[in-house]
């Protein structure tokens, strides 16, 4: 079986990363695997000191610069198996079945990509370790894992509770259609009130496409209602999630129209950066 990932770094949104994939591993009954990746660093012995100090201090330096690395990389693997393991307990707590730990060396985006055959959600924070929870950014390794990624990508912006709404961007075409057959065959948003929001002219292509994506939700299952708002992509996104108490973004990759250009383009991370909802990416 397939599971859910989420990304644990100690971070202050790992306590949201973990609430969102209980949450998730609840709605799908999928196992829940807490992943905690102990980067690769710099080390010493490539940088040229030979001009500075002589040859035995150098060397005698670099032995010591060594035993720090060593004791700095045992520090970190015991800190990361107690991250870990807080990280399952409140997992547990939420109502997680089946949650397991694991730990890699090396990249990020490596080891999620070496990951990725078994994975069904990928659960993120908007920001790592070494930004602050409440800053209007996104990580540095965000952008790359969502555009190197190809399964569904839950982002966590600050604390997490269960949505009881969602809203999706829409924009009629081939591949956003198949992200709403997606949608609709996942139990992870059923029983959620939904909104799909296409973002174009009031004409009749426009509203037969929202209709037909509106029954496809509907029958399987999902209590959807459509909105067709004219205006810039962003704006309009943003101004009918606010009007609605949206509590959950679903944003995908959507052919060639202005919604594609917007998602994968500069103001995708606009988007993401000043959301104050969690956000599902379809890729």
């Amino acid at each position: 079986m397939k599971n859910i990932i989420a990304c644990i770094d100690g971070s202050a949104m790992s306590a949201s990363v973990c609430d969102a994939a209980a949450w998730a591993s609840n709605k799908l009954e999928a196992p829940l695997n807490l992943l905690h990746v102990l980067e690769k660093t710099v080390s010493p012995e490539n940088e040229n000191l030979s001009g500075s100090i002589g040859l035995g201090a150098r060397e005698a330096l670099l032995e010591q610069l060594t035993e720090l690395d060593e004791k700095r990389s045992r520090i970190a693997l015991e800190h990361g198996k107690h991250m870990l393991e807080d990280a399952r307990q409140r997992a547990v707590e939420q109502g997680a079945d089946e949650v397991f730990m694991q730990q890699r060396h090396g990249s990020l985006l490596e080891s999620l990509t070496e990951l990725e055959s078994d994975m069904r959600l990928l659960v993120l924070g908007r920001l790592g370790e070494d930004h602050d929870a409440s800053a209007h950014t996104i990580g540095s390794q965000l952008e790359s894992v969502i555009r190197a990624m190809h399964v569904p990508i839950l982002v966590a912006v600050g604390e997490f509770k269960a949505p009881k709404n969602y809203m999706i961007a829409y924009d009629g075409s081939d591949i956003a259609n198949k992200a709403i057959e997606r949608v609709a065959a996942s139990p992870l948003l059923k029983g959620l009130e939904g909104h799909i929001v296409m973002v174009g002219d009031d004409n009749d292509k426009n509203n037969q496409a929202l209709n037909q994506a509106t029954d496809i939700l509907r029958k399987h299952g999902h209590n959807v209602q459509s909105a067709l708002v004219q205006g810039e992509v962003i704006e309009g996104l943003k101004a009918y999630r606010q009007k609605a108490g949206i509590e959950m973004m679903i944003m995908g990759a959507y052919g060639h129209s202005r919604v594609r250009q917007f998602f994968l383009g500069s103001n995708t991370q606009t988007m993401i950066s000043n959301s104050n909802i969690p956000l599902i990416l379809l890729r």
